[in-house]
């Protein structure tokens, strides 16, 4: 099942405090960017983050859920109605979430 472009624009919301927000659409989900590195994303209407140190400890009883077949596990952030809440779990990820691969060149 694809995430919706509704729920989406509900997170997106929710995090409007924040600067650098962005997403990329990848088969009917969307990856989640902070500041250029991958945080997260919407996998069947449902926000996942990688599960960082600081996230984990952000988030003690999180569970941990498949965005996927065959991807790692993530954790389940299921506080997204408190926006408070969602910047400060993505402003204490930052600094564990990996720099971005340098893209190749063609």
């Amino acid at each position: 099942m694809a995430s919706s472009k509704d729920y989406l624009e509900f997170i997106l919301g929710q995090l409007c405090e924040l600067n650098d927000i962005s997403y990329r659409a990848m088969m009917g989900e969307f990856i989640l960017y902070y500041k250029g590195k991958i945080v997260g994303g919407i996998y069947d209407d449902r926000l996942l983050v990688k599960p960082v140190k600081a996230a984990i400890s952000y988030m003690p009883n999180a569970e941990y859920e498949l965005p996927y077949d065959g991807a790692k596990e993530m954790l389940l952030v299921d506080d997204v109605d408190n926006k408070d809440y969602l910047t400060g779990l993505f402003d204490a990820m930052y600094d564990e979430l990996p720099n971005p691969k340098p893209k190749k060149k063609r």
